[in-house]
């Protein structure tokens, strides 16, 4: 994690980049400031992934820091050796506060928490990448192929040519006709079943979202099964047998 340190006390500064150093390998320290205004300048030049601000410095204090940079999503984590900015650290959504001197195991559970942050700011901003990847491929290849994100990179399914798709945690992976094993795409069931409205597909199944063109037959049970033209057997759940049976009556 790309980390500053901002501390007007020469100290402070030295002994949190020793314990960083020396405890916390996952930080990358690419500055450090002695005051406000050189903080600013860091913050724009680094893009910081973590941010250790003390709040007592001459000319902007940390709050004033914070405020100029109030748009920023890096992690704060408050230094200070006065326990009375609690409160206002909590306001300026810092994501912890440590008390001067710092306790090496109050550190590492401070970093924990921004490695943590960073993962899930990563996870979301992938996501959204991967959307937009999607929404991209199927404009331009619109009711043909869907664009789905897999372990290696970007799958090009032509929707035509699924069987049936099938939960696998919050993966999903989908039959093809033309190949013996199922491809695992990065999507949840749900997802690919959204992508795949309209086209003749339905969801049977809490685990099971199947192409009802290329269903052979269905052999009636509790909910019943159906056997595809590969000779697959997929299971109808209880719940959803008398709607996937108006469905078929009007295929």
């Amino acid at each position: 994690m790309r980390t500053i340190i901002v501390d007007d006390e020469k100290l402070s500064r030295s002994v949190l980049k020793l314990l960083l150093e020396k405890h916390c390998p996952a930080v990358d320290i690419v500055a450090v400031c002695a005051d406000g205004a050189s903080a600013l300048e860091a913050i724009k030049k680094y893009q910081p992934d973590l941010i250790f601000l003390d709040v007592e410095m001459p000319g902007l204090n940390g709050f004033e820091v914070l405020q100029a940079c109030r748009e920023a999503s890096f992690a704060i984590i408050v230094t200070t050796s006065y326990d009375h900015y609690a409160l206002d650290a909590i306001r300026h959504n810092a994501l912890d506060y440590l008390m001067k001197p710092i306790i090496r195991e109050d550190l590492q559970e401070a970093v924990h928490k921004a490695m943590i942050k960073l993962a899930d700011r990563k996870e979301a901003a992938a996501g959204k990448t991967d959307m937009l990847m999607e929404m991209l491929h199927q404009h331009l290849y619109p009711g043909e192929r869907l664009a789905l994100p897999s372990p290696e990179g970007l799958r090009m399914i032509l929707v035509k040519d699924i069987l049936y798709c099938m939960a696998d945690d919050v993966n999903t992976k989908i039959f093809l006709r033309q190949e013996e094993g199922p491809s695992l795409v990065c999507r949840s069931l749900k997802e690919v079943e959204s992508l795949l409205k309209n086209k003749g597909f339905f969801r049977v199944h809490h685990s099971y979202v199947v192409n009802l063109n290329y269903m052979e037959r269905y052999i009636k049970g509790d909910g019943g099964e159906i056997i595809m033209c590969n000779g697959n057997c997929i299971p109808v759940s209880r719940n959803r047998k008398q709607e996937f049976m108006e469905r078929i009556e009007k295929l």
